[in-house]
């Protein structure tokens, strides 16, 4: 009996060859999303900016102006760009906010600046909702910009919502005051935020013993990143191997 022929393999060479151009291209947008998605939120952050600050700059004093003002008489620039130029340069409002913040800066360190600045808020503070809204947002902007030890600077885990569930918790400082003396425990009490995902910024604020809270050793930034990607992003990767005791963790089922 003759042997029957063998079928083609183009449809096999044909599944390779899709297979391996989608790999490729999910490999390079791995490489190029993030790298898209930052200078895409920059360059959006940027134009905001731009569109708040330059409004309040004189229409006189922007580029477009300066140079219709310096060159637009020379024949050679007439020639080049014609009679009407228009420049948009991006970046340029935020220059001109670093430019003021800093001069604002300077100038509030100078005695003027603390009895200008002591004035304004004592004027605030005679207006009930502009009262409320300035305080808060000033102790948002203390917390976040002032070089000061106020700052999160430990990650911890803490048993939240229930007994036997642990959650990543940032330590903030020791309680104070009214709390630390109305919490019926005879040892140290500390404030931890405990944030959400994936947006960290909300979250809870807990008063848990000394005790109940476990220190780690990774830093606040990692800690954070693991937070944003809900546990799929992991800063140590030789954690992932070993625990911390040495012991080979198991490796998952193929």
């Amino acid at each position: 009996m003759n042997a029957k022929p063998t079928p083609p393999d183009h449809p096999r060479r044909r599944r390779r060859f899709f297979a391996g151009f989608r790999n490729n291209f999910l490999t390079g947008l791995v490489v190029v999303a993030p790298i898209a998605l930052t200078i895409w939120l920059i360059w959006t952050f940027i134009g905001w900016i731009d569109g708040w600050v330059l409004p309040f700059v004189p229409k006189s004093y922007h580029p477009d102006m300066l140079i219709q003002r310096y060159l637009g008489d020379k024949e050679w620039f007439i020639a080049v760009f014609g009679e009407n130029v228009t420049v948009n340069i991006r970046g340029l409002g935020v220059v001109i906010f670093l430019l003021f913040t800093i001069f604002v800066g300077w100038i509030a360190k100078g005695i003027l600046g603390r009895q200008f600045i002591a004035w304004g808020e004592n004027l605030v503070d005679r207006m009930p909702i502009v009262r409320s809204l300035y305080n808060g947002i000033k102790q948002i902007a203390e917390t976040v910009f002032a070089q000061t030890d106020t700052k999160f600077d430990k990650a911890c885990l803490v048993e939240y919502p229930r007994k036997g569930l642990w959650a990543i918790a940032f330590i903030s400082t020791n309680a104070k005051g009214e709390i630390a003396k109305r919490i019926p425990v005879d040892e140290e009490i500390i404030s931890v935020f405990l944030p959400t995902t994936p947006n960290p910024t909300s979250g809870f604020l807990l008063f848990v013993p000394r005790h109940s809270v476990i220190e780690l050793d990774m830093t606040v930034e990692d800690a954070a990143k693991l937070v944003i990607s809900a546990g799929l992003v992991y800063p140590n990767k030789k954690d992932t191997v070993e625990n911390k005791g040495g012991t080979p963790l198991p490796k998952p089922a193929e």
